[in-house]
């Protein structure tokens, strides 16, 4: 009983560890950036908020813009020698 914690317990807490930190960033994000969230009593007072610019901005952000300019494949070099392609 000398370890509380074997070794072979290792890669699950860093995937859990980084999967936490992942749902973290987004609850973040989404209650600072996210245009429909409000938190301040003066802009829950309108029922209705004419902010579609900064729903159009916050659904366009940086990761997406670099994304659309990418081919969609995980790992291209693999994907071009198995399929033949030069």
């Amino acid at each position: 009983m000398g370890r509380w914690m074997k070794p072979e317990v290792y890669p699950l807490v860093g995937a859990m560890a980084f999967v936490t930190s992942m749902v973290v960033f987004q609850l973040t994000r989404n209650v600072v950036r996210n245009p429909d969230v409000r938190i301040s009593k003066s802009d829950r007072k309108e029922a209705v908020l004419d902010n579609a610019d900064m729903g159009e901005k916050y659904v366009d952000h940086g990761l997406r813009r670099f994304l659309t300019t990418r081919p969609p494949e995980v790992m291209p070099t693999i994907n071009r020698f198995f399929s033949g392609r030069d």
